[in-house]
């Protein structure tokens, strides 16, 4: 209960799909994994928020470079 509480205040708070790509699936399963480390369900899903927009991030600018990559080839 508390992730699902978690993740609603997350998805509030960073509205936007541009700022939430990856923060709803982090919170999810960090919120789940901070309910059975000890209940701390919000603090997990906060902290997969975080970590999830991280690698969304990474992931994208890896995607740019390679299409950048593939324009200058041709």
């Amino acid at each position: 209960m508390t992730a699902i509480i978690g993740v609603a205040l997350l998805t509030a708070a960073f509205g936007s799909q541009a700022h939430a790509k990856g923060c709803v699936k982090g919170a999810l399963v960090g919120g789940v994994a901070g309910h059975y480390a000890g209940h701390h369900g919000f603090i997990g899903a906060a902290t997969g928020c975080v970590i999830g927009r991280h690698e969304a991030k990474k992931r994208a600018a890896e995607k740019a470079r390679e299409r950048e990559n593939h324009a200058n080839v041709k």
